[in-house]
């Protein structure tokens, strides 16, 4: 096949700094790959060239920095160069476009999450117009596919679940030397270290979190806390080391700001486990992945697709009232006085990402979507 991918229009891929669309859009394109040709259309950058060619992979960089430039701008290079499938990423406004456009196509709209068909994005009657024009609804998990469902049950027929995954070579254990070198980077040498990684943003947790850690280090006072991510709210960060200065933490707690993805591993293998206090509904929770395919244990808020990840006493822990920091402190205590246990949870954390969240395999449970849907449109012509 000739898979074309659109991405959302803020970012280039590969992006710069964040974007997790786009970093999940290029992995999966990077696999699909392997036995397609794959085009992938982003938006333009000074430091990217108009075109990028990877073997069977094309990125192509178009005009457009307001959403009807781009998606036009992308129109008519699919004009000019067909697709037998074409995928839009997180925009749901994009569907009737390019079905308008390119009707002859089949499209598929892939969700990361339900922003862009909530309020205030969209309102539901726009929503539901635009979903109706795409061939197949791909979701990240069935949580985020069930509550999709709920909204929206007239499509029900056409949502698909496909997992995101992990590069298994890059988010993988370190040696005991590889450890202690990034502990040593980031100041956290011979400590437990429990690490949190993403936006900094209220339906985080992070607050949560932070009471959770003073309750640990009552415990183990040597216990350290890295925390990765930038805040979008202005002030925000801010608040959040005011209160970790007013819980008196101390030098516990390492705000260490936005880590690329391209070196975000190096957070998770100087760690003893992963938090996730996500007080708000997760789509899929990939940073719990990423942990875990680095062979640390995940405490998560029993939320969304994190239960499709994280399973209780197997491969990490699932808080179920994760807006109460005590239980998270419990949790970190046995995790940080019981270290049989931690790397036996962490032990099964790596089996169990390598065995069910390889990229390869959501590329190819995409690829097999496509495949059968076009098989079945050609079975119908004829």
């Amino acid at each position: 096949m000739h898979i074309a991918m659109i991405a959302p229009e803020q970012i280039p891929v590969p992006p710069l700094g964040g974007g997790s669309v786009e970093i999940c859009m290029l992995a999966i394109a990077e696999r699909l790959a392997g036995g397609h040709r794959v085009t992938l259309i982003s938006r333009r950058h000074p430091r990217y060239p108009r075109i990028s060619r990877h073997g069977n992979l094309t990125i192509v960089r178009v005009a457009g920095r307001k959403p009807a430039t781009y998606i036009a701008s992308a129109a008519r290079y699919l004009q000019e160069h067909p697709a037998d499938w074409i995928q839009i990423d997180n925009r749901p406004r994009y569907v009737p476009f390019i079905r308008n456009r390119l009707g002859a196509t089949p499209v598929s709209l892939f969700l990361h999450s339900l922003t862009y068909v909530s309020r205030p994005m969209i309102v539901p009657l726009l929503a539901s117009s635009c979903m109706a024009s795409a061939d197949l609804i791909v979701v990240n998990s069935m949580s985020l596919g069930a509550r999709l469902q709920e909204r929206f049950p007239q499509f029900a027929e056409v949502i698909r679940k496909v997992h995101l995954g992990v590069d298994l070579d890059r988010f993988a254990p370190p040696t005991p030397q590889q450890k202690t070198k990034l502990q040593e980077a980031y100041g956290v040498r011979g400590r437990f270290v429990v690490a949190f990684a993403g936006r900094l943003i209220p339906r985080k947790g992070i607050p949560v979190l932070l009471r959770a850690f003073r309750q640990v280090k009552l415990v183990v006072p040597s216990a350290r806390l890295l925390v990765a991510g930038g805040a979008q709210q202005r002030g925000y960060k801010t608040r959040l080391v005011r209160l970790a200065r007013k819980l008196r933490l101390g030098p516990g707690v390492r705000f260490v700001g936005v880590v690329p993805h391209g070196r975000m591993h190096r957070v998770y293998r100087a760690a003893d486990c992963f938090v996730c206090p996500s007080q708000k509904h997760e789509a899929f929770g990939l940073v719990n992945v990423e942990a875990m395919a680095c062979g640390i244990p995940c405490v998560a808020s029993d939320n969304g697709g994190i239960r499709e990840i994280v399973v209780h006493d197997r491969n990490g822990c699932l808080i179920e009232e994760y807006a109460k920091p005590d239980r998270f402190a419990a949790t970190l205590v046995r995790l940080a006085t019981d270290r049989q246990w931690r790397e036996q949870l962490g032990a099964q954390a790596r089996e169990d990402a390598a065995a069910l969240f390889d990229w390869q395999q959501t590329a190819d449970r995409l690829a097999a979507l496509y495949e059968s849907h076009l098989a079945q449109r050609m079975t119908q012509a004829t």
